[in-house]
């Protein structure tokens, strides 16, 4: 006989259901959401696991790399369909949605997701954090310039470099301001120092990764974008074909079918919304910055033409995603005008 189980993880506690293949319940427990735990449990050998079910969160990657390697069939469920499935459900309860993740593996009606490698985990670890540092960084920058303009003092255009420079050179005739003004620019120095650091890393682990070195010869993509793809792909071939990433990415139209009712709205940004970001960029940076012309630029300039820049730029970005995905399967890299991509 058959078992399913469903895992609803939280970060103290996990409640385990364990059902059979008609529906019954076999088993009901909570324990500690350790992979120490979660095996005592799973690895009973009165239990013929076909599927074991939990929803992607914080843990999951670890939980799921533990029972996997445990040989365990796991399966890493998307969080929005489950939450859809089990809205059902009178009563929340952690023991309830165990219960109702137990019912869907068992009448297979979930949707997995991929779970990531490890070095793709500790790619995205050093792009959010990155990401991370620049955010604080700018948000002290743009405060220093609020407040001191109530003070008539106007920082204007100027440079990372000759920031803090600027500053001093304001508030040197009032200590008052001076003395406030100097712990948010120690800090932010200090920010800027650990950025350098994050970056000089990034562009060393690209330098060393062909993948990387080949996405980047696409007119836009630097080595944060390349990075990016590279972390957030992670498996080019968990894609059945090219054009499915952009969908992933939600850089597709959003539709709604009903009755006589068919609307096709806006992009429906899902999934990954860092990358979905840096593809808005490279394609910003290849329309607006990019001064060599190539058969995608010219593509992307006739939609302007027709629908405008900001639509040109979206469907910009969704087609790099494609042509990027095509070039790290295919092993090539981007070919400047069609007669070359027909030579390919």
């Amino acid at each position: 006989m058959d078992h399913f189980a469903g895992l609803d993880v939280s970060v103290k506690e996990t409640s385990v259901c364990v059902v059979n293949d008609m529906g019954k319940i076999i088993r009901e427990v909570k324990v500690a959401s350790e992979p120490e735990a979660l095996l005592a449990v799973l690895t009973n050998p009165a239990y013929h696991f076909k599927r074991i079910g939990l929803e992607a969160g914080p843990l999951s990657q670890w939980l799921y790399s533990a029972l996997a390697e445990a040989e365990l069939p796991v399966v890493c469920v998307e969080t929005r369909h489950m939450q859809a499935v089990l809205k059902a459900q009178i009563n929340k309860t952690d023991r309830n949605d165990a219960r109702g993740i137990a019912q869907m593996m068992r009448v297979g009606l979930y949707r997995p997701v991929h779970v990531k490698t490890l070095r793709s985990q500790k790619l995205r670890m050093l792009l959010t954090h990155r990401k991370l540092l620049q955010s604080k960084a700018i948000a002290i920058e743009n405060d220093l310039r609020g407040t001191l303009r109530n003070f008539g003092l106007k920082v204007g255009m100027v440079g990372t470099v000759k920031f803090e420079g600027r500053i001093k050179e304001l508030v040197e005739n009032q200590p008052d301001l001076a003395i406030l003004v100097e712990p948010l620019l120690i800090v932010r120095r200090a920010l800027r120092e650990q950025i350098v650091i994050l970056h000089r890393r990034l562009l060393v682990i690209v330098r060393d990764d062909a993948v990387c070195r080949r996405l980047m010869t696409t007119p836009g993509v630097g080595p944060v974008v390349a990075l990016t793809y590279r972390a957030t792909v992670d498996v080019p071939a968990r894609f059945k074909n090219s054009k499915a990433v952009g969908a992933v990415f939600g850089l597709t139209p959003a539709k709604y079918q009903s009755g006589e009712s068919d609307r096709t709205g806006a992009i429906s940004k899902c999934g990954d919304e860092m990358m979905r970001v840096m593809l808005y960029e490279a394609a910003q940076i290849m329309l607006v910055r990019s001064t060599r012309w190539s058969w995608l630029k010219a593509w992307a300039m006739q939609i302007a033409r027709r629908c405008g820049m900001k639509k040109a730029i979206v469907a910009l970005a969704r087609r790099l995603a494609v042509i990027m995905h095509r070039i790290w399967v295919d092993g090539t890299e981007f070919c400047w005008t069609r007669k070359e991509a027909a030579a390919t």
